[in-house]
């Protein structure tokens, strides 16, 4: 009677666990431009993502998931990061884990210079981009591939010595932008997440300063960290504003100027609005979203938005 009991017990666990699976899965393999170093993002709400590797990582998908969440969107986000990696990197030591289930997306990238040994040349990136691919495809022919094309670098641009020293940040956007659509015409690639070029975006209306070099300017935000190199947090949130509205198709101004996870890392309404509209813009030149800036109900814990929210 006993056994039975316990065998009743585990069936109806097991029946829990298949009825509560979520209705899209989605991985992010990446390098500390995902985990968000330099950042509170890096273990921001780190309990609401699994990481593969078990360091206790938010970043960029816990963002995202609080998007989701706040959206009504059913997501279970995981990651696999390595910090200072390319893609190539995750085909030589993970694929043992990134393997283990199939994914319904996955949203990755590689160097920030396309190639920490040989800056600006993307023929890594596409190699590698269509191995992994290969692989991802092997366990989900359906899955939805997404690449990120990284933000320029402050210290590659304004620093004397520098691969793109004296050229214009747009410039460096542009070609590792380039080199991402070069990758991206593997099989599986859906499209990429145009972050660098929303970051210029944020430039040019005027709420993120162009450099950090020179001080900031007042009423502007720094998208980079301390070492002009990684994001701050307000680089990071736009980060995975791209990615939800990429994913999703959703217009990132939906979630409203009281979005709970700004709130959370010390945003102001303003910054929070006008960081959504340079996502929705970049992404609407794309013809990846459409116009929607009403604000969607929020299906998040109330206790974790503070006042207000």
């Amino acid at each position: 009677m006993k056994a039975s009991k316990q065998l009743l017990s585990s069936l109806l666990l097991l029946l829990t666990s298949l009825t509560a699976q979520a209705d899209t899965s989605v991985l992010f393999i990446g390098n500390s431009f995902t985990y968000g170093y330099g950042s509170a993002s890096r273990f921001y709400r780190a309990d609401t993502v699994t990481d593969l590797n078990n360091e206790g990582i938010g970043g960029v998908p816990a963002l995202f998931k609080s998007f989701a969440d706040q959206a009504g969107l059913d997501y279970e986000v995981a990651l696999e990061t390595r910090g200072g990696s390319n893609i190539d990197f995750h085909l030589e030591n993970k694929l043992g884990v990134i393997g283990r289930r199939p994914w319904d997306q996955v949203v990755m990238h590689g160097y920030s210079t396309l190639d920490a040994d040989d800056p600006g040349n993307p023929a890594k990136l596409v190699a590698s981009t269509r191995e992994m691919t290969d692989f991802l495809r092997s366990k989900n022919p359906e899955v939805e591939v997404y690449l990120t094309a990284t933000w320029a670098r402050a210290d590659q641009v304004y620093v004397d010595d520098r691969p793109w020293t004296g050229q214009s940040l747009d410039a460096m956007a542009a070609d590792i932008r380039a080199g991402y659509d070069q990758a991206a015409a593997a099989p599986g690639v859906v499209a990429v997440n145009p972050v660098g070029e929303a970051w210029q975006k944020a430039m040019e209306l005027g709420i993120a300063d162009p450099n950090p070099y020179d001080g900031i300017e007042l009423g502007k935000v720094d998208l980079w960290t301390w070492d002009h190199y990684h994001a701050s947090d307000y680089g990071y949130y736009l980060e995975a504003l791209v990615v939800f509205g990429n994913l999703t198709g959703k217009d990132p101004r939906s979630l409203g100027e009281n979005e709970c996870s700004g709130y959370e890392l010390g945003m102001s309404r303003s910054e929070v609005r006008m960081l959504q509209q340079a996502a929705f813009e970049q992404l609407q030149s794309e013809g990846r979203v459409t116009a929607d800036p009403l604000e969607i109900p929020r299906r998040v814990n109330p206790e974790r938005c503070g006042p207000g929210q």
